[in-house]
């Protein structure tokens, strides 16, 4: 009796042991993503999507351990420098900060690391090295283009964004070179922390501004109901970078789908994960596919008309 219960004791200990070890030994990938807002959300839904049409399976294949920063760049390093202690075996960025905090933590590690809505990788320095992932790069054109149709007399477009994220400074760059071909003069605000942000929009509003166009700058993003409660009152209108700030009150907007492009990074990250390629090997892909989406409340609000030239092409959404 004491032999057979020492067997079942010692088959019990290893089973436990074995189960224990195989967990382990399930690749963890740690997704840091700099603050909650819809774009974000929406990205790291679509990288999961893209694990599972990999043909991999959560808690089998792959575990996760998601931390968000909530916009505080000190907490962003640290859950940066934690995962490297941790030596998990794949960095998701998502967000500009979020993607350099990574690449920086695992300089020494060489853990390699998946980007995704970082706007220029070149400017954050996230083309080079054991990095790669997916650019939600502004289809600017596109967005001058549409303000130019729906608002054919507007002269003056603001723009309030972040001088610390290398995204916003070059899309304003880039806004700035090419506003002059649509007849427009861009007026931009810098701001350092999420807190000034309704404050420059105020002063852009006094500077009589035609229209504010969003970048995906993150710090302004995080509180677009508190922008759109000050330009609404001042009849102004905001055009978005993509559908959830439409969604939120913006009127139109020439953007890119957030869940396809966390799918493609999560795809490219299925291939990492499974030993079929090194980060190092994949160039970071420009999701260059947009729609036009423009929300019919938030245009009759304003008594802003859609006009027939891009009605055909537009996909409208209703206010959240």
């Amino acid at each position: 009796m004491k032999k057979g219960l020492l067997t079942l004791l010692t088959i019990s200990l290893l089973a436990t042991i074995l189960t224990g070890c195989s967990k382990d030994s399930i690749p963890k990938i740690g997704i840091s993503q700099y603050g909650e807002h819809a774009s974000l959300d929406n990205c790291r839904e679509g990288f999961i999507q893209g694990l599972e049409k990999s043909g991999l399976v959560e808690g089998e294949d792959f575990v996760i351990d998601y931390q968000n920063a909530g916009f505080d760049d000190s907490i962003n390093t640290q859950i940066a420098q934690t995962f490297a202690s941790n030596n998990v075996d794949l960095m998701v960025g998502i967000a500009t900060p979020s993607a350099t905090a990574l690449y920086a933590a695992t300089e020494e590690k060489d853990i390699p690391v998946i980007f995704t809505a970082v706007t220029d990788p070149v400017e954050a320095k996230l083309d080079k090295g054991n990095v790669t992932g997916t650019s939600d790069k502004l289809p600017i054109d596109a967005q001058l283009e549409l303000i130019r149709a729906m608002q054919p007399d507007a002269k003056t477009i603001g723009i309030a964004y972040t001088t610390s994220e290398p995204n916003s400074i070059s899309a304003i760059a880039e806004y700035k070179e090419k506003a002059p071909n649509y007849g427009f003069t861009i007026e931009a605000i810098g701001i350092t922390q999420q807190s000034e942000v309704t404050q420059a929009v105020d002063t852009l509003i006094s500077k009589d501004v035609d229209a504010f166009s969003n970048l995906t700058d993150n710090n302004v993003v995080g509180v677009l109901p508190a922008i759109l409660d000050k330009t609404n009152a001042a009849s102004i209108p905001i055009y978005g970078s993509e559908i959830e700030q439409v969604k939120l009150g913006c009127v139109a907007a020439a953007g890119i789908d957030y869940i396809e492009l966390g799918i493609r990074t999560g795809e490219m990250a299925a291939k990492v994960l499974t030993g079929k390629a090194k980060a190092t090997d994949l160039p970071y892909e420009t999701i260059k596919d947009y729609h036009i989406y423009t929300n019919t409340n938030a245009l009759e609000k304003l008594n802003i008309t859609l006009p027939e030239s891009i009605k055909e092409d537009t996909v409208p959404v209703e206010l959240d």
